[in-house]
């Protein structure tokens, strides 16, 4: 479905004209090499040093499972399920969704497709001497993407000065790298069915909000990591498809005056969330590299080994999660895992921070 995509942005990478571009590897200032000589009586032996970084490692590990935790709790919360262990439909339900997993379904079959208008846009955009005029033509075909355009065009972002009303004037405006961003991401919204039932209602845009910032965040960082900017963005988006289509299974099977989201529903449900965003990511024809990234999240533990984009989009959700989880004050502390994130992660933060509602 996606093979369009992965041709699309083969070519290098524009960098957007605002901040919206990944921070340099070596914004924080570098260590000088280390001498040949041996080390100084004093310096802290190879022991010392390798027993300061595992519990650092675990502190992080600590920290961004306590955000997990909130995160997920905040989207079930108005069912205030405060039990430990799944009740019987809870556990009727991860059966189902185990079925799924284990069977030839990719689960792609519970996600609605993207508009026919979206590869031709995206095709469009791939030129050099794009024209605005014909690209404003086939946008206007598309109402959802003509509201988004105008609405990203007079935000803050690009601060235009006076209001922008016509379809062409934004595409002006917005430019060629900022509508690929645009596009790709309002590609993937159809895959949200607000009517389908009351879990999707609940859970569904916040979760789509969190993938919608982690993808913001994760393009940022990929300079750390040295991955393309762009696939990075797509693993952020799409990281979360599994377990929307996880919520149309739960519709099905429970109703409002259920009691859904226990702590062990939870942790499975996500586990099989995940292995459905790889098995539709697969599906779709999307880069090795997301969905291995995607796959990634699920390894915990010293001797986990992850890829350079898994590491970029952890970082990334977990930056998204304290900016939606702070914005809502569903933290007691934000400050204590704020101060604890790098210098590259600080500033997606705050650029998360500074957008205003819809920006994205």
């Amino acid at each position: 479905m996606l093979n369009w995509l992965r041709n699309l942005f083969s070519e290098p990478e524009q960098k957007p004209a605002k901040p919206a571009h990944a921070p340099q590897a070596n914004s924080a200032p570098q260590a000088p090499a280390a001498p040949a000589a041996p080390l100084p009586p004093y310096a802290p032996s190879r022991e010392v040093l390798a027993a300061a970084q595992q519990r650092s490692a675990s502190a992080v590990f600590l920290e961004r499972s306590e955000v997990n935790a909130a995160f997920t709790s905040w989207l079930f919360e108005a069912n205030q399920n405060t039990d430990t262990f799944t009740n019987p439909v809870e556990q009727e339900i991860l059966d189902a969704l185990d079925k799924i997993v284990k069977s030839n379904q990719s689960g792609a079959t519970l996600v609605r497709r993207m508009p026919g208008v979206i590869p031709q846009l995206l095709q469009s955009l791939r030129t050099e001497n794009f024209s605005g005029t014909q690209l404003a033509k086939k946008l206007s075909h598309d109402v959802v993407l003509v509201g988004a355009v105008i609405r990203i065009a007079n935000s803050s972002f690009f601060s235009p000065g006076q209001t922008i009303t016509s379809i062409e004037h934004a595409v002006l405006v917005i430019g060629q790298a900022g509508l690929r961003q645009l596009i790709t991401s309002v590609a993937f919204q159809p895959i949200i069915d607000l009517n389908s039932g009351h879990f999707t209602k609940l859970i569904a845009g916040q979760l789509w909000e969190q993938s919608e910032r982690a993808a913001v965040a994760s393009r940022m960082l990929a300079g750390v990591h040295k991955v393309d900017p762009f696939e990075a963005f797509l693993a952020g988006l799409i990281q979360n498809v599994g377990l929307l289509a996880s919520l149309r299974v739960i519709d099905q099977m429970a109703d409002e005056n259920q009691a859904i989201g226990s702590e062990t529903f939870c942790n499975a449900l996500i586990n099989y969330g995940r292995l459905l965003s790889c098995s539709i990511g697969r599906e779709w024809h999307f880069p090795e590299a997301v969905t291995k990234a995607i796959e990634d999240q699920g390894q915990t533990g010293k001797n986990a080994v992850i890829s350079p984009m898994g590491k970029v989009l952890a970082a990334g959700s977990h930056v998204s999660k304290l900016h939606l989880l702070s914005r809502h004050e569903k933290l007691p502390d934000p400050n204590h895992y704020i101060k604890n994130l790098s210098a590259t992660e600080t500033e997606s933060l705050d650029f998360l921070n500074s957008l205003k509602e819809g920006e994205i």
